[in-house]
């Protein structure tokens, strides 16, 4: 009789123990599920280039690819996947730059403070003066400002001349805008930028604390570069909305000089949206191994 209880204590016990266990296994699983997405800037980041380099590489053949990533991503950090989703869909839309305005800007804009024209700079010579491409650029900036006679110019770009270190893309254009007659009081230099994303950084950083009536954008460039430069400057009003539809700057239009030739790849644009991003070293390793971009001035870090 004895032998026969204690063996069916053991029984009870193992049955107790086991029912512990399994218990001990189910709360552990159910904890771990209840942990919070890792949010590690990390993982943001490598996920946020991933996207980028994605469609820089494969365009709409990775639709599926990106859409997965997108999730991924916004189950690590909810704000960083809902204005990613915000560019992707810019991104990758057929709309993006379009339509082009060639010569100056179209009819229907604000002729007030509210409206600002961009002008995106490029590459001065050696000696510092600028290049036909850039003066193109300005005669198409003039006629717009011409035409809207309240509104500010924005002169973006900073020192690319090789052998003349006080000269930069910005300053050589803000003094031909001058010599051409428009108000210097209505000029905006930006001279510290050497790369596309860079205008976008800049200049947000001096319309917004300085020129808080300026609500809208019209980007002038060469008609290749419009898409890239609608892309950045619209990208970057993004990042730095505190939530959907909150964005301080607009883009509405363009103005575009009809270039001979030229072309701005998908993955150049991958590139300018990770440095945007902040990841300058990968940005321009992508510039490098994409364009000759060697003369211009070499990057810290």
């Amino acid at each position: 009789m004895m032998k026969g209880t204690a063996t069916k204590k053991s029984a009870t016990c193992f049955r107790v123990i086991s029912i512990l266990l399994c218990l001990c296994f189910a709360f552990a699983g159910c904890t771990k599920e209840a942990e919070p997405p890792s949010s590690d800037p990390g993982s943001v980041e490598k996920t946020v280039e991933e996207i980028a380099v994605d469609y820089g590489t494969y365009g709409d053949q990775a639709a599926d690819r990106i859409d997965a990533l997108l999730n991924e991503l916004a189950a690590m950090d909810a704000g960083a996947g809902t204005r990613w989703k915000s560019i992707m869909d810019l991104w990758m839309s057929p709309q993006l730059g379009q339509p082009l305005h060639y010569d100056v800007l179209p009819d229907g804009l604000s002729d007030t403070d509210e409206l600002c024209i961009v002008v995106l700079g490029f590459q001065l010579n050696p000696d510092g003066s600028m290049k036909d491409e850039l003066i193109e650029r300005l005669t198409v900036a003039l006629n717009s400002a011409q035409k809207y006679s309240n509104a500010y110019i924005v002169c973006t770009g900073g020192g690319t001349a090789a052998e003349n270190e006080s000269a930069s893309e910005a300053g050589e254009m803000a003094k031909w805008l001058v010599e051409n007659g428009v108000d210097q009081k209505r000029i905006i230099v930006e001279d510290n930028s050497i790369t596309t994303a860079q205008n976008a950084l800049f200049t947000y950083d001096i319309l917004t604390s300085l020129y808080p009536s300026v609500k809208k954008l019209a980007i002038v460039s060469s008609d290749y570069h419009i898409a890239t430069g609608e892309l950045l400057f619209k990208a970057e009003s993004i990042l730095r909305a505190s939530s959907s539809g909150n964005e301080k700057l607009e883009v509405v239009s363009n103005a575009a000089w009809k270039a001979p030739s030229g072309t701005l790849s998908t993955m150049f644009q991958a590139g300018a949206l990770i440095e945007l991003f902040g990841d300058v070293k990968t940005a321009f390793d992508i510039y490098y191994d994409n364009y000759d971009i060697h003369a211009l001035p070499s990057i810290n870090g």
